[in-house]
């Protein structure tokens, strides 16, 4: 029976419609805006799939061909491309590019482009160079894949032909950006659904624990009410130093029993915590004689074990590969690892000329896995276009320090633009750089608005992640930042699963959705983190006046809210937002809904919660599905998304069902509606309590906030829910008792007699002199110059005023710019007069 690992579905070959072939030359029109082009010396192309093309039988698009006998013609409602059915040359072959993005693109010549990632951030301190994505703002982008992997029929590994050949994808969408991006995953494969606790936090540590240690650590989180989901056992698990001969010890399957008396103990007490484990692996120096499972891999690949002959590591050897999984790994799976950590450093190169072993481990790694029902999960290092099908990336051991810290945010959502949506960067930093309590503190605040949170950091008994390692100030931020990581898995399992149906990235650059505004290319840091938010990590120290921390943010129009401040902002542009230690820059646009776990400390290991609270921006129409279902499995009803085989047939067994509660605002009429959740399944409360808080939003003196129960959704069936109302810094609290999963809840903000308050309910017009006070106090300067700058600030002028006598004070910059954010942000406060500033 062939393994489940070699059953990767691919289908290879075009359609026979889509393509334009001569001797030499072939075209395959894959989409109205991506052409593959291919050049072969002996006129053999390439059916195969490759490491970034698996699925090139597209529907064909609409075309037109012209031969003109010394040349063709092919036409698109995208491209136009001329070529003399010759050797590729820049006078031979051109494309004109048609849309809302024109021009021309010889063969050869260089184009502009947005980026993509790079494989790893290894001793990287500040920026590095990115390889290319499939974005560009002159409309064409180039992707090279003549040298990659290709994988046979069978699901096992090949090199390409040898001789002189091209096999090139040219992507011509102009600034379609998203368009682009689907092109992409259809031909190279979508990102996979990811289990629930992945979204949590993980903790790591390059560091020689025993068992003792490693549980006292998870006793004093648990202590300190903080959730972890994912423990990650570094290298030292298995034999490292004193091995016989003085062998390289980063290799290694047999646990240190030294540091680990009974393994199988420890990986069910991890499991007993609600925690999964993974372990690290360098699998380069293959199999040595001192392993516990030396006999039996020898025997299998006919070496005498008696012979003490070390195993080379041969990705490129079926019957090793066979061996490195069937024997040695599964048998650790089946004592509880639940996935590997695949840290492979040694280079591209194997036996067979194009064949990378990160590719190798990765596909297979990723592959087996998810044999039976288990939803597969590995974490490993970039490969190159199409590692998205393997998730979880795992950047590479960057330098602490606050340039490394600075360049993350772009670094991850840049990788949006290849495809590839799941890094996981270590967060804190990894090596050398220095201690600072307000950068670890901002880089966990960084980790919560990343794909994957996973705490890290090497072996220097100085550097560590403990939050209580830290001063009393970074230790209570963090620790909260890690609990509301946990209550955002609600959230964040619904956009993995949009990431996997929909091909849409958990964190895009801003450019996405404002292709054409310059000032969306000029802020990388900032970034959309699924459908609803927009986040700008604070990645510089604090102002030494102010003691606030600062970013540069660009905000579309319309009227924006921060969820943990409370502040409204509602002016299009650029702006400097400032924040103290213990906020980062979050903000919701009216109209968005976000569901959080209700809980203060959610549970660890993230079951789907009994308590949930939404939060709202009032002020138009929205729309939120939460998805759910166990995490790890497959459920059994309608719903989710399906793969589809050859014959346009589903394949039951890889259809992944989800439950789902639509939430729903009607800004007319000020109904907040939620549910009812359907299909039910035993993974899912029966019944949940709901927390609704109204961002920025006091509801007015008249107004009746009306909450009840609906089964099935009838109106007639209505019955009224206790609960209790309360005003918090950023909006107002509604709090319901436990409901059945299957009704629906529904909440009401009318007027009396029935008429809405205002018309409708709106984001609150804050007078921000409360705010400034507190930034005036806290500064370091003079009392005197507190008391001008305040009296300059608290009195009844307009706010054009205010600004310009505060301008004219000669102020600290970064303090001037603090008050000047609250006096402008919402127009509604400072005036249309302000427009200018």
């Amino acid at each position: 029976m062939k393994p489940a690992r070699y059953d990767f579905k691919t289908r290879p070959a075009a359609h026979p419609d889509a393509i334009v072939a001569g001797d030499n030359y072939r075209f395959t029109i894959l989409t109205d805006g991506l052409l593959r082009f291919e050049w072969a010396e002996d006129g053999r192309f390439e059916d195969r799939a490759s490491t970034f093309a698996i699925n090139r039988r597209l529907a064909v698009p609409d075309f037109y061909v012209w031969d003109r006998g010394h040349g063709i013609e092919i036409v698109t409602k995208r491209f136009h491309v001329v070529y003399d059915k010759k050797k590729f040359t820049a006078e031979g072959f051109k494309i004109n590019l048609k849309g809302n993005v024109t021009g021309t693109w010889t063969y050869g010549q260089d184009v502009s482009n947005l980026g993509g990632t790079t494989r790893t951030l290894d001793m990287v301190d500040g920026r590095t160079e990115l390889g290319p994505g499939v974005l560009s703002r002159e409309g064409m982008a180039l992707l090279d894949d003549t040298k990659s992997m290709l994988f046979e029929k069978d699901g096992w590994i090949a090199g390409r032909r040898s001789g002189e050949r091209s096999d090139q994808y040219i992507f011509m969408y102009g600034r379609d950006y998203r368009d682009a991006m689907r092109a992409f995953y259809a031909v190279s494969g979508s990102q996979p659904l990811l289990p629930r606790y992945a979204m949590g936090n993980w903790w790591s540590r390059y560091h020689a624990y025993d068992e003792k240690e490693y549980l006292d650590l998870h006793d004093h989180f648990e202590k300190d009410d903080v959730p972890m989901n994912v423990a990650v056992v570094d290298m030292d698990w298995h034999l490292v130093w004193n091995l016989p001969s003085g062998v390289n010890g980063w290799t290694g399957y047999t646990w240190n029993r030294n540091l680990f008396p009974d393994p199988d103990a420890f990986m069910k007490k991890l499991h007993d915590r609600g925690m999964k484990l993974t372990l690290n692996l360098h699998p380069a120096d293959g199999f040595r004689p001192h392993e516990d499972q030396y006999p039996d891999v020898a025997k299998y690949l006919g070496v005498d074990p008696m012979s003490k002959q070390t195993i080379p590591f041969d990705c490129t050897d079926r019957k090793f590969m066979d061996a490195y999984f069937d024997i040695v790994h599964h048998e650790h799976e089946e004592r509880g690892v639940d996935f590997w950590w695949v840290d492979w450093q040694q280079g591209n190169t194997s036996k067979i000329p194009g064949v990378d072993p990160l590719w190798v481990l990765n596909h297979f790694h990723f592959l087996d896995n998810g044999r039976g029902s288990q939803r597969p999960l590995i974490l490993s290092r970039f490969g190159g276009p199409g590692a998205q099908r393997y998730q979880i990336g795992f950047s590479g051991d960057a330098i602490i320090t606050w340039d490394s810290l600075h360049f993350q945010p772009e670094f991850t959502a840049t990788a949006s633009n290849i495809g590839y949506g799941w890094w996981s960067n270590d967060i804190g930093g990894h090596t050398h750089g220095y201690k600072n309590d307000e950068l670890y503190t901002r880089w966990v605040q960084l980790g919560c608005w990343s794909p994957i949170l996973r705490l890290h950091s090497d072996n220097n008994p100085f550097n560590t992640r403990e939050p209580w390692r830290f001063n009393d100030e970074a230790c209570k931020v963090v620790e909260d930042t890690l609990r509301f990581r946990h209550r955002l898995i609600p959230y964040l399992y619904t956009m993995n699963a949009r990431s996997a149906s929909d091909d849409e990235p958990l964190i895009q650059p801003m450019y996405w959705d404002y292709p054409e505004d310059d000032a969306a290319y000029n802020v990388p840091n900032q970034f959309r983190f699924g459908s609803e938010l927009i986040v700008a990590p604070i990645t510089q120290p604090r102002d030494k006046v102010t003691h606030l921390g600062a970013e540069k943010l660009w905000l579309p129009a319309g009227r924006y809210v921060d969820i943990f401040t409370g502040i409204v902002y509602s002016r299009k542009g650029e702006l400097t937002v400032h924040r103290p230690l213990h906020y980062v820059p979050v903000l919701a646009k009216e109209g968005s809904i976000i569901p959080l776990d209700g809980a203060h400390r959610p549970k660890s290991g993230s079951p789907n919660p009994e308590t949930l609270e939404v939060l709202l921006a009032v002020g138009a129409d929205g729309s939120f599905t939460l998805i759910e279902d166990d995490g790890t499995g497959h459920l059994v009803d309608d719903g989710g998304f399906r793969i589809i085989d050859d014959e346009g047939l589903e394949s039951s067994d890889e259809t992944v069902r989800f439950a789902h509660t639509p939430i729903t605002y009607k800004q007319s009429t000020g109904v907040l509606k939620i549910g009812p959740t359907s299909p039910t399944d035993v993974s899912i409360p029966k019944n949940r309590s709901w927390k609704v808080r109204l961002l920025a939003h006091t509801p007015a003196k008249n107004v009746e906030i009306r909450c009840f129960t609906t089964w099935p959704s009838s109106k007639k069936h209505a019955k009224p829910l206790p609960h209790s109302v309360k005003q918090e810094a950023n909006g107002t609290v509604i709090t319901l008792n436990a409901v059945p999963a299957d009704h629906t809840v529904v909440i009401e903000l009318v007027g009396n007699a029935g008429v809405h308050a205002y018309s409708t309910p709106q984001l609150d017009v804050v007078d921000p002199n409360a705010r400034i006070w507190d930034i005036i106090d806290k500064a370091w300067i003079g009392m005197d110059q507190k008391w001008d700058y305040w009296n300059c600030v608290n009195n009844g002028e307009p706010v054009l005023n205010k600004v310009r006598a505060l301008q004219g004070r000669g102020m600290h910059k970064e303090l001037l710019d603090a008050i000047l954010e609250l006096l402008l942000a919402d127009e509604r406060y400072a005036g249309e007069v302000m427009d200018g500033f």
